[in-house]
């Protein structure tokens, strides 16, 4: 029911910030739990963080707690993380996802739409 495009990769040094978009079209945005995820090569989609559809309850992946914040703005259809003190750690294809009248999911395999990534690296 909904199409999700990513953007705002690229590369930056670490300690650096970047924002990521995810614009969804659809019907019933509102009621889609959203999250983003993240995957480097030979490693598995790892959860990175959730919002509720409000926006007003979100959690984190540890490995991020305090340096990435999850947002969403309904009357655009959008989401947004933004990644402040980038870590070389941090680099990976990020994917943001949605799964329709549920919130605070965070196995990737529950999600029923994804992006098509937007890649992130971080230089050392």
């Amino acid at each position: 029911q909904v199409q999700l495009v990513e953007s705002g990769g690229g590369l930056v040094q670490a300690g650096g910030s970047l924002r990521l978009s995810c614009a969804a079209s659809g019907r019933s945005f509102d009621r889609y739990g959203m999250g983003w995820f993240r995957q480097a090569p030979g490693k598995e989609r790892e959860f990175v963080a959730t919002i509720s559809w409000s926006g007003d309850a979100q959690i984190y992946a540890d490995s991020v707690k305090g340096r990435f914040t999850i947002s969403r703005d309904n009357a655009k259809n959008t989401m947004y993380l933004q990644m402040n003190s980038l870590k070389r750690e941090d680099t990976a294809v990020y994917y943001c996802a949605a799964v329709c009248g549920r919130v605070g999911i965070l196995r990737a395999n529950e999600y029923d739409y994804w992006g098509q990534g937007t890649q992130v690296t971080v230089s050392s």
